[in-house]
C-alpha cells in the first residue's frame, strides 16, 4: 500500500479531493485500485505489485486548480509527502519535454531556464526540510507554481517555433480550423457570419436521432443543415458515425443487449446507408467515437476492434476518396481505473495501427472544464504531451472536439465543482485565451490537420455547459475574434 501525508497549506482545507483520482502504472496507464482518506493520509490499495503513481486535482497557489500526478512509487509502510512527489513529477515532465524538444541551448529560453532552476531549487529545499513537513510542503508547493508557469511558458515557446516553420512550409493551405454544426441549424445568416473566421464544419450525425425506430430513417434535419453549409463554401465532416453511449444508441438496439451479430449487422447497415447518402457532400468521416471508453453494451477488447475495422472499412468501400478518422475521448483513460471491460486510448489507438485497419487519422478531443471523469482540467504541457504521444503511432492527428465553459456553472465558485480553472475562474475573456492557447499548440503540431471547435451556440445537451462560441441568443463570443486572429495570422507568413 502506498499512502501520502498531506499538508492544509495556503489556506487550504483538508482533505484533499479525491473525486476523479486514479492510481497510475506503467506508461501512465490508470490502474484499479482502492483510494481514500484515512488518519490525515490519501491512502492508496492499487490491486498490483508493482509501483504506482497517484492523479488527483491539486490547487496550486496563483496557479489556478488542475490534475496534477506523483511518479510512480512502490509500496511502502512509511508515507511519503503528497506536495514533494506532485512537484517531483512536475519537474521530471519538464526535463523529459526540455530535451526532447531540444530547447536546453535555444535562443530565447534563458528567462524560462531560470524559473525551470528556481523551481528545481525549491524542491530540493523541500527535500532538506523533510524534518519539517510543513516547511516541505510549502516549499514543493512553491516549486509547483512556479514550474507550471515555466511549463506554460515553455510550450507557448515551443509552439511559436513550429507555427512559423509550418506557416513558411505552407503548412496551413487546406482547411484547418472547424467548428462543430449544432444539429437541425439552417441558418445561412449564421453560418455566414462564421466563414471568415472557420475553414470547415462539422456535421453530428446521431444514430439515435437518424434512425428512431429500426424501420424508420430520417435524414431530412441533416439534409437541411448539409443544404445552409453548402451555400456558405465551408468544407464537410461527418460524424461521429457509431457511438455507443446512452445519448447515441437508438432505444431498439437494446433488445439486442446481449446478440452482437445483430448489433454489429444494425452498425453496418447504418454506416453504409448513411455515408452512401452523402458520399457527394461528406469529405471527411470520424467512423467511430469514444468507443473504447463508452459503451451501454460492455463489448469485449475484440469486438470493440471489430466494429473499428467494419466502419472503416465500409466506410472507405462505398467513399473510397475520403478521409477516414478514428476517434479518442478522454485521452488520459481515466475511465480504465473502473472499468476494465473498457481500452487505455493510447492501447486502443496502437492496436488500430497494429491490426491493419484501413483509416486515415485519430480524432482526439479536448473537453475541459466540468467535474466529471474525463473532462478535469490538464496544464498546457500535458495537453501538448499528449498529442505529442500519438503523433509517436505515425497517423495525422486531428482535434475534434475543442471546448471550454465561458462561465461558472450554476454560479458556483468552487474550482472543483468547475473540474478545475487555470489563473483565474472560467469567463468569456478566460475561455477565449484558453481556447486560443490550445489551438496553437495544436497547431503548431507539423502532423495535428484539423482542429474542430465545439459546440457552435450554449444550450442543448453540450457536454460542456456554456461553451459555446455563441451564446443562446447567437450573439458572438470574444472567442470568435480570438479565433479569426489566431487564423489571420496563421495564414500570414510575416505575422
Amino acid at each position: 500500500m502506498q499512502s501520502f501525508v498531506y499538508y492544509p497549506t495556503d489556506g487550504r482545507t483538508g482533505p484533499p479531493c479525491l473525486h476523479g483520482a486514479h492510481l497510475l502504472g506503467n506508461d501512465g496507464v490508470p490502474v484499479r485500485g482502492e483510494i481514500e482518506w484515512r488518519d490525515g493520509a490519501v491512502c492508496c490499495q492499487p490491486r498490483t505489485q508493482d509501483p504506482v503513481g497517484i492523479s488527483l486535482m491539486w490547487t496550486v497557489p496563483d496557479i489556478g486548480t488542475v490534475h496534477l500526478q506523483t511518479t510512480r512509487l512502490p509500496a511502502r509502510e512509511k508515507p511519503y509527502h503528497l506536495h514533494v512527489e506532485l512537484a517531483r513529477h512536475l519537474l521530471m515532465r519538464i526535463s523529459i519535454k526540455r530535451e526532447e524538444w531540444g530547447l536546453f541551448d535555444y535562443s530565447g529560453m534563458d528567462e524560462i531556464g531560470k524559473q525551470i532552476d528556481a523551481a528545481r531549487s525549491a524542491f530540493v529545499e523541500s527535500l532538506q526540510a523533510t524534518d519539517q513537513p510543513e516547511k516541505a510542503a510549502k516549499l514543493a508547493d512553491q516549486a509547483l507554481a512556479i514550474g507550471l508557469n515555466a511549463a506554460e511558458q515553455m510550450s507557448e515557446f515551443h509552439a511559436n517555433i513550429f507555427i512559423a516553420r509550418r506557416q513558411q512550409s505552407g503548412g496551413f493551405a487546406s482547411p484547418f480550423v472547424g467548428f462543430t454544426v449544432p444539429d437541425g441549424l439552417e441558418s445561412t445568416k449564421i453560418l455566414k457570419s462564421l466563414s471568415g473566421t472557420f475553414d470547415f464544419a462539422r456535421i453530428p450525425l446521431v444514430w439515435r436521432s437518424i434512425q428512431p425506430t429500426e424501420q424508420d430513417c430520417q435524414y431530412e434535419p441533416i439534409e437541411a443543415t448539409l443544404k445552409a453549409c453548402a451555400g456558405c463554401k465551408l468544407s464537410l465532416r461527418g460524424g461521429p458515425l457509431l457511438t455507443f453511449g446512452i445519448r447515441s444508441v437508438p432505444d431498439w438496439m437494446y433488445i439486442w443487449e446481449n446478440d452482437f451479430e445483430s448489433i454489429y449487422e444494425a452498425a453496418r447497415e447504418h454506416v453504409q446507408r448513411t455515408v452512401k447518402k452523402f458520399a457527394k457532400s461528406i469529405s471527411s468521416w470520424i467512423v467511430v467515437s469514444g468507443i473504447h471508453a463508452d459503451s451501454v453494451f460492455g463489448f469485449s477488447f475484440e469486438q470493440i476492434m471489430e466494429l473499428t475495422r467494419m466502419a472503416a472499412t465500409v466506410t472507405k468501400q462505398v467513399a473510397p476518396r475520403s478521409q477516414v478518422i478514428v476517434d479518442l475521448s478522454q485521452p488520459w483513460g481515466e475511465y480504465y481505473a473502473r472499468n476494465q471491460q473498457t481500452i487505455p486510448p493510447l492501447l486502443y489507438a496502437d492496436m488500430a495501427v497494429q491490426s491493419g485497419i484501413n483509416f486515415d487519422g485519430f480524432g482526439l478531443q479536448l473537453l475541459f472544464g466540468m467535474d466529471a471523469e474525463g473532462f478535469q482540467l490538464r496544464d498546457p504541457l500535458q495537453v501538448s504531451s499528449m498529442i505529442d504521444k500519438l503523433a509517436n503511432l505515425g497517423k495525422p492527428l486531428h482535434v475534434t472536439a475543442l471546448g471550454a465553459p465561458s462561465q461558472p456553472h450554476d454560479g458556483t465558485s468552487d474550482p472543483l465543482a468547475m473540474g478545475g480553472l487555470w489563473r483565474s475562474a472560467w469567463s468569456e475573456e478566460k475561455q477565449a485565451e484558453w481556447l486560443a492557447q490550445i489551438c496553437e499548440i495544436a497547431l503548431s503540431k507539423p502532423y495535428v490537420e484539423t482542429v474542430c471547435l465545439q459546440p457552435l451556440i450554449d444550450g442543448g445537451d453540450d457536454v460542456i455547459p456554456d461553451s459555446g462560441l455563441l451564446d443562446q441568443d447567437h450573439q458572438p463570443k470574444p472567442v470568435l475574434k480570438r479565433l479569426a486572429d489566431l487564423r489571420q495570422r496563421f495564414l500570414t507568413p510575416d505575422a
